[in-house]
């Protein structure tokens, strides 16, 4: 199996999870030119030299992927489905950050109660990675249903290390079983979750109901927060119809997020990626954090990212 053009750059964006699509992911140009506000805190580049010069590891097919695990001389990315979306990058050498949305989840624990954190869509385990250097004592819950991925994230991508315990205690717990099984609901509930779901290149259809938004905040503690990747512009949430919103409501181009808003009412928060970085549309929920406070609890190179979640005004 061969990957798509080297001439193409690749940006992760989700990971398959539930059993209604086999092909789950978003594919955008991620651009050499990113920057972070931080010199600690770079993006991930491809050069046009990384393109030309790639190894694939591994190439197999299960019940729900394609999986193809490639190397180049800087990271190492999982690819799935016939569309070879990107789905984890495990940087090499010092750097850590992506320069893609999972930076983001970094942000979440400062904000949440304490207890473990789950993540629908663990993939290659990127996330977990990030989260787990930035919060060494992090308790996460994984979850993944192919367990053939999560064999190739074991071997490829260094998911065994976080499963074992590191100094204070923090490690990864994966699950392979569906997102919306019952049997995941730890019984104090969870003080986050992280959902990053996707079919066929779009968010998972059922995170499009308002239903299944209160069922997922039922399985969170007092005070927990859902943050999501939502993706890009949905055409289904435009009805055909060009409109022409200010920055303040771009969000309601983004079918997933007017879902959560309709859900929970003046607590559903957005903000999107730059260009650089695949302008996906993320989502979190509760009250507003004081973003000032937030903004001095988290790495340098997510303190500026972090001022700019802003609340979802009311819509028609």
């Amino acid at each position: 199996m061969l990957w798509v053009s080297l001439g193409v750059k690749f940006t992760p964006i989700a990971s398959p999870l539930t059993r209604e699509g086999h092909r789950r992911g978003l594919f955008l140009p991620l651009s050499p030119s990113a920057a972070r506000s931080s010199s600690t805190c770079r993006p991930c580049r491809c050069t046009k030299s990384e393109e030309e010069t790639f190894q694939v590891l591994t190439a197999v097919k299960t019940r729900y992927n394609d999986i193809l695990v490639v190397d180049t001389p800087k990271s190492r990315m999982l690819l799935l489905d016939s569309t070879h979306n990107v789905h984890s990058i495990l940087q090499k050498g010092d750097e850590k950050w992506t320069g893609s949305y999972w930076d983001e989840f970094a942000s979440l624990p400062p904000i949440v109660p304490e207890g473990p954190i789950a993540i629908y869509g663990l993939g290659g385990g990127t996330a977990a990675h990030l989260m787990l250097d930035v919060w060494p004592s992090l308790q996460l819950e994984g979850w993944e249903i192919d367990e053939i991925l999560i064999d190739k994230a074991r071997e490829y991508f260094e998911l065994s290390n976080l499963e074992r315990c590191n100094e204070v205690g923090g490690r990864l717990q994966v699950h392979i079983d569906d997102a919306f099984s019952p049997i995941q609901n730890p019984p104090k509930g969870y003080a986050g979750i992280i959902i990053d779901l996707f079919s066929d290149g779009k968010v998972l259809s059922q995170l499009q109901e308002v239903e299944i938004w209160l069922k997922l905040s039922d399985r969170l503690m007092p005070d927990g927060r859902l943050m999501v990747n939502c993706g890009g512009v949905s055409e289904s949430s435009t009805d055909g119809k060009t409109h022409h919103q200010s920055m303040d409501d771009t969000w309601i181009q983004n079918s997933t997020i007017k879902a959560l808003a309709t859900a929970f009412p003046g607590q559903v928060h957005w903000k999107r990626t730059p260009e650089s970085q695949g302008q996906n549309y993320l989502a979190l929920t509760g009250p507003l954090p004081d973003l000032t406070s937030w903004s001095a609890t988290v790495p340098g190179c997510l303190s500026e990212a972090v001022k700019q979640w802003r609340t979802c005004k009311p819509f028609p």
